[in-house]
């Protein structure tokens, strides 16, 4: 239980929940081993009444059997309350632990940085805040109540058999030892198997995830039945071992019952030789045989909470393991609350992805100074889209430095340096919600009429109000009902209601006609007067008005300049603009 030992903070923020049910669980099983004790004095009281039946006093006998049978009663609506409220705590802790756990999860996931999400597959991250917390809530709740109640009525049940026999008691509990060793032998296996359980299914669960999200791929290619076989494969591979952890659960759980059965049998018959020698009545035979009922269904339960234990280890070791990933992108402890509006300055700038090793940026400078609009052009893979990730700080530069308004982003708190950037990034993602929701996501406080005007703008309202619902049509998830143009024209009208001091568009144009890319561009070259604004783009805008155009190739600056001075240079910008020319 050494990965467990993390949830014990829960455990403390919780502890009145968890103490009251401990003494409600405590309280009920008083309740209940003091019926078998009123039973064995009321078969005693018939006893001792059969033997002698000329003292036999009808009336009396039944106003004590009628005590007795009050007495049980109240005994079992004593228990039955307060079983009530062992649930009302425990297991409702166990739910308010399992809320605070995703919670926390959820919040982690979002402290990281883009490489974990690029190294890890999707579905493992779902299965960790599905999965692996559900198997966690089990041993919190139910594992923790049955444990508890294991310990408090075995305790009480063995006191009072001690305090009528201690040599029945010895007979009754012989078999017991033999069940904690199966035990203790049995958890092992489980805990092996119960993790390669959860390794398989979290493999389940990212390949479908996987197969889900590419599936019109999938179609144009014709490769659902090998998708299939792939499936069935994992599938087949975690039935396989899910039923050697059942198989092993299968031969466990008769033989406690049988080990139970056992100490019933030789309470009988080592009773009975204690009440022929006169040590105990009749009534402690009936009292025992109760008692080892009783203890049949907690000791059954060690097996099923054994095996809750090992599969919440398990599912706890993977939980752990994520957080204890740290965000490798993190603000300085003295970082800046706000940004003083001023030159984007790249000094010496290099950078390599960590996950792949390719060499992005390599000494890359340039200065664009507050209100000044910046072109960068070239080919796929020189690094445009790069330097919007190191502005954004989704990536920490290897080399030099990136200042804006003379201050390192480094020493500017994320949260600052994210709200002060307006961004449209190359690959679109909508969220599955309404048109005005996935606008709206730039400014959360926007109004109806600004999400418009935004559409507006961004040339994409005529297409809004052709939809079934207008602005509150869903998209679908990742925007799938709307065309890429559609997407991308949603993306730039985010970026814009944000009303940002340093606006950057990757390529946001790139699945538009040049209609609407006429619209758009006539609106930006107002809207960006007195902006900062970065535009990356495979294509010329000449629309534009630029102040400074940067040509990138394999991540070095190989032109800087004005429009003319770069078609005067001859250089990779004349030939682009002249093939754009003569289109």
């Amino acid at each position: 239980m050494r990965e467990l030992w993390s949830l014990n903070k829960y455990f403390v923020r919780y502890k009145w929940h968890f103490l009251l049910g401990t003494l409600f669980v405590s309280g009920s099983n008083f309740f209940k081993v003091k019926v078998p004790q009123e039973i064995a004095r009321a078969l005693d009281l018939i006893k001792d009444a059969l033997e002698d039946p000329s003292t036999l006093d009808k009336a009396q006998l039944s106003k004590d059997l009628l005590w007795f049978a009050v007495m049980v009663i109240g005994l079992a609506l004593c228990m039955g309350g307060l079983m009530y409220l062992m649930r009302q705590t425990i297991i409702v802790m166990s739910r308010l632990i399992e809320y605070d756990l995703r919670k926390d999860l959820f919040d982690h996931y979002q402290k990281l940085d883009r490489q974990f999400f690029k190294e890890n597959r999707t579905g493992d991250i779902m299965s960790r805040i599905s999965e692996d917390v559900s198997k966690v809530r089990m041993y919190l709740g139910p594992a923790v109540l049955y444990g508890i109640n294991l310990m408090s009525l075995t305790f009480l049940v063995i006191y009072s058999m001690l305090s009528v026999s201690p040599t029945l008691t010895l007979y009754t509990l012989l078999p017991l030892p033999i069940l904690s060793i199966s035990i203790y032998y049995v958890s092992t296996i489980i805990h092996k198997k119960s993790g390669l359980i959860q390794v398989q299914l979290s493999n389940i669960t990212s390949s479908s995830q996987e197969i889900y999200s590419g599936i019109a791929v999938v179609k144009s290619y014709v490769q659902q039945n090998s998708f299939l076989k792939y499936f069935d494969d994992e599938s087949l591979e975690y039935k396989k071992r899910s039923l050697a952890l059942a198989r092993v659960n299968a031969l466990f759980f008769p033989l406690m019952i049988l080990l139970i059965s056992s100490s019933t049998i030789l309470t009988i018959y080592m009773g009975g030789l204690e009440v022929a020698k006169g040590n105990i009545s009749y009534g402690n035979i009936a009292e025992f045989v109760i008692y080892v009922n009783y203890l049949t269904w907690p000791f059954t339960a060690i097996g099923w909470v054994a095996s809750t234990i090992q599969q919440a280890e398990a599912s706890q070791l993977r939980i752990n393991a994520f957080l204890k990933r740290k965000p490798k992108i993190i603000s300085a402890l003295d970082a800046s609350s706000q940004i003083n509006n001023g030159n984007l300055v790249f000094e010496n700038v290099s950078f390599t992805y960590p996950e792949t090793g390719v060499k992005a940026i390599d000494n890359l400078s340039f200065e664009l100074a507050a209100g000044q609009k910046l072109a960068i052009i070239g080919k796929t893979a020189s690094g445009k889209s790069t330097i919007a990730e190191l502005i954004l700080r989704t990536y920490d530069i290897d080399e030099g430095s990136i200042k804006i308004g003379g201050i390192d982003i480094r020493e500017i708190s994320k949260k600052t340096l994210r709200e002060y950037i307006g961004y449209a990034p190359q690959e679109v993602f909508l969220f599955s919600d309404s048109v005005s929701g996935n606008i709206s996501f730039g400014h959360q406080e926007a109004t109806q009429k600004d999400i418009a005007q935004m559409a507006i703008n961004a040339a994409v309202h005529d297409d809004i109000v052709k939809l079934p619902e207008g602005y509150d049509t869903k998209v679908g998830e990742r925007g799938v009902t709307l065309s890429g143009g559609q997407k991308q024209r949603i993306s730039l009208a985010r970026a814009l209601i944000k009303n940002p001091e340093l606006l950057i568009l990757d390529d946001t144009l790139s699945a538009v006609d040049t209609q609407t890319e006429r619209k758009i561009l006539s609106y930006l070259q107002d809207v960006l007067k007195y902006k900062t604004a970065i535009i990356i783009t495979h294509r010329i805008h000449a629309l534009l008005k630029f102040d400074k155009i940067i040509v990138l190739e394999n991540g070095q600056k190989t032109e800087e300049g004005t429009h003319e001075e770069l078609l005067n240079n001859q250089g990779y910008y004349y030939d682009i603009y002249m093939l754009d020319e003569h289109r």
